[in-house]
């Protein structure tokens, strides 16, 4: 039995009022939600692998000075990313489009160049290897994008092909606009009736959020329990998600102004996703014959590897 969508976007809304002459009606929407949960569960997470000394030499502070340095990272290079890798050409007729992010909008891949430019930065400040910190860094990921899978979810957006299965959903957002301008009473009725049926989609979000949330979190999280060669932590982070978002490309719906971009099948994000698994084999590979750093508890002093 396939499922309608027709969840609101908004979290919470505050009631109209007036300002300088304009009317204003703030809203929070499950996708910030969602973006909040994501931070806090990286900072929580991270907070109890820095007490337990899995990154030596930083206390509490230099923490938070590496998560705020990893938010501006996936803000910024979220959007750009995604302007640059599925947008360009709107970039090119109307560049303030960059900043219009209440427009939406956001990559993967893009936050997590921004992620790493982040992490070198950081790094660079503390003299710290820059792998030392992104094997830290990989398993406080997961959560997060599992997170942000979801608020996909619950705004209807990022729909998956269609399909017959009995886990199929309709989505408002991807009916035809006759349909999706209908009320929700009405939609419901011919949901209800079965005229809607045809419409049903794979719920692509959820596949991701499963993926690339709970079995990377879990797979990470056990891999990152004890000390792992240098490139080792990062290599399956980016060889878990690659491989995950490339089959999952299969039952998710290609962006409407791209479409496939060869063979009939093959998408942006499959294109993107592609080199990860390389560089994820890569450090895999690398991590064979590199140092391990073991855990140094706050009171002691200063990192230590181990060939």
């Amino acid at each position: 039995m396939a499922y309608l969508h027709l969840i609101d976007p908004i979290a919470l809304q505050s009631p109209a009022f007036a300002l300088f002459g304009r009317t204003f009606q703030p809203a929070v929407h499950w996708y910030g939600v969602m973006y909040l949960l994501a931070f806090a569960s990286a900072w929580w997470l991270g907070r109890s692998r820095i007490r337990a000394g899995r990154l030596p030499g930083v206390d509490d502070a230099g923490f938070g000075d590496l998560m705020f340095y990893g938010m501006l990272g996936v803000v910024l290079g979220g959007r750009i990313g995604y302007v640059l890798f599925y947008a360009f050409g709107d970039l090119l007729a109307d560049p303030l489009m960059l900043f219009k992010v209440w427009d939406g909008g956001m990559s993967f891949h893009g936050g997590l160049l921004g992620v790493l430019v982040a992490i070198w930065l950081w790094s660079r400040a503390r003299r710290l290897h820059v792998f030392d910190t992104m094997d830290f860094v990989a398993p406080l990921v997961p959560l997060g994008l599992g997170f942000g899978r979801i608020g996909n979810w619950i705004g209807g957006e990022l729909w998956g092909k269609p399909t017959d299965a009995g886990w199929g959903v309709v989505f408002r957002n991807a009916l035809p606009p006759e349909l999706a301008s209908l009320p929700e009473a009405a939609l419901r009725a011919q949901f209800q009736a079965g005229e809607l049926a045809q419409f049903a989609r794979h719920p692509s979000q959820l596949y991701q959020a499963f993926l690339e949330g709970v079995v990377m979190f879990a797979a990470l999280w056990w891999f990152s329990r004890r000390p792992r060669p240098r490139y080792a932590v990062a290599g399956m982070f980016a060889l878990l998600y690659g491989a995950f978002r490339f089959l999952v490309e299969f039952v998710r719906e290609p962006d409407a102004h791209l479409g496939y971009l060869a063979f009939g099948w093959l998408t942006m994000g499959q294109v993107l996703s592609l080199p990860l698994v390389l560089v994820g084999l890569y450090w895999l590979w690398l991590a064979r014959r590199s140092p391990t750093l073991q855990p140094v508890l706050p009171t002691a002093s200063g990192p230590r590897t181990t060939d």
